[in-house]
């Protein structure tokens, strides 16, 4: 077994880990990434699938994530626009097909006045959280014991208008039932955003995609370091004291006197601590869950959508894939289209074959696209719910009551051990963006924790 020493251990080599890294490197710190799976990117991944390149993981870059752009620009990686040219495509509750442009999808009147009101309201609220401490809102408690569908229902008995603007953080964010988490969860999942009208913008959200994929900022965070980088090393034991960590895979022991976990928070129970973690952390993991979307890869010998005037996006809190998007790369001459299908309907989906689910999936987009879209050249689906190293998509969140109870506790380190990830990220929460932030504000940490004990040993 290899015995490797550094100054700082890092678990997980996704662009949290790897920007830890690189910034406590930079800083004249010895470090040693190890990752369980047999690439680095975590949740990014960029693969070809039958001639096909797919984002299968995170891929999107939007104008607020600024340590997100300012890596994209220091790595030397260019960025296109995401297509939306044309009319969007908004299907109604009577299965009626609606084109329609700007933000506001093509509701009655009354409904676009309701909707336009609760988001007023929830910009107002939204605007008096800070993300990186939601909890300490004078009102953080009472707003974490009411689900967010709850709370939108005792705004409005217009089922429409709920729908609507429930599934921006429900469907498309957190990936989960609105009943299993709370309005404050979802005001949090709009502050990382700026505002919940930026959340509900599409044009603002999914703004750029990086030449390339975005998988391509860990890689090249990752050459940097070399063979500092150990793949195919799941972390097994992490004994730790004041002084330092041991950590123990099949093939290496590393000591260090610094740790940073860098992955998924649903992940910590993998690892056997050594003693074990307290009490608190124990509670506190328990009260986190990662969501469930199926991200849908369809690619044409064209973009036919785009022959009939149709931009690509398409909305419906009431079909299968409740948005979707033109997705097609930078300079291919085909089409890609990609969907989602979340929470509560991708479970229904995983109960039927394979074939049955492709059918269903491209019988949803033929309602935004026509019956063109049910015969893609290439079609993929992924499915992270699955994947061992993730376990769910995008990210994890609290259970109802849980981020007022427990948040302040999620970055806190214990004793050597620090946690970076961007499952825990105020702005850029659930994103790249916030990934980044998380590892430089570990980095951070650390080298404030390493000079004070060099002064102390000095003194």
């Amino acid at each position: 077994m290899a015995e490797i020493t550094r100054d700082v251990l890092i678990i997980g080599a996704g662009a949290a880990g790897l920007t830890a890294a690189n910034d406590l490197r930079t800083a004249g710190l010895s470090v040693a990434v190890l990752e369980a799976r047999d690439r680095v990117g975590g949740r990014l991944w960029t693969d070809v699938i039958e001639g096909a390149m797919l984002e299968i993981g995170g891929q999107w870059v939007s104008p607020d994530q600024d340590a997100l752009k300012d890596t994209i620009a220091e790595l030397g990686l260019e960025t296109y626009s995401r297509y939306r040219e044309g009319d969007s495509v908004y299907v109604g509750p009577d299965g009626t097909v609606h084109r329609f442009t700007g933000e506001m999808f093509p509701v009655s009147a009354e409904t676009e006045a309701v909707i336009a009101e609760i988001t007023a309201m929830l910009d107002a609220m939204v605007a008096e959280i800070d993300p990186d401490r939601p909890w300490e809102h004078p009102k953080a408690e009472e707003w974490d014991h009411v689900t967010w569908d709850a709370w939108l229902r005792q705004q409005t008995d217009d089922d429409e208008a709920v729908r609507n603007l429930a599934f921006a953080t429900g469907s498309a964010m957190l990936t989960k039932p609105t009943h299993t988490f709370s309005l404050l969860q979802s005001l949090l999942m709009a502050a990382s955003a700026g505002s919940y009208s930026n959340l509900v913008d599409a044009d603002f959200i999914l703004d750029k995609r990086v030449v390339g994929g975005l998988q391509q900022v860990p890689i090249r965070l990752a050459e940097r370091l070399g063979d500092d980088v150990h793949l195919n090393q799941p972390v097994r034991t992490l004994e730790w004291a004041q002084d330092g960590v041991v950590a123990t895979t099949d093939d290496h022991t590393v000591r260090a006197r610094f740790a940073i976990l860098a992955h998924a928070p649903v992940l910590y129970d993998r690892i056997s601590f050594v003693p074990p973690l307290p009490r608190r952390q124990h509670q506190l993991h328990q009260h986190l869950s990662m969501g469930f979307v199926i991200k849908v890869h369809a690619v044409y010998d064209r973009p036919f959508w785009r022959e009939q005037g149709l931009s690509g996006t398409a909305f419906s809190p009431y079909e299968l894939s409740h948005e979707a998007y033109d997705n097609t790369n930078h300079g291919d001459e085909r089409g890609t289209l990609v969907g989602f299908v979340s929470d509560q309907n991708a479970d229904d989906l995983f109960e039927l074959s394979a074939e049955e689910r492709k059918e269903r999936i491209l019988e949803s987009l033929s309602h935004y696209y026509g019956p063109e879209a049910k015969n893609p050249v290439v079609y993929y689906e992924s499915d992270w719910g699955t994947e061992e190293w993730t376990r769910g998509a995008y990210a994890a969140s609290f259970d109802m009551g849980g981020l007022h109870r427990y948040g302040a506790d999620l970055r806190a380190a214990v004793g050597p051990i620090h946690f970076a990830c961007s499952d825990m990220a105020g702005a850029g929460y659930q994103h790249v963006d916030g990934a980044i932030r998380m590892g430089r504000l570990a980095a951070e940490n650390i080298l404030e924790s390493a000079r004070a004990g060099a002064t102390v040993e000095a003194g």
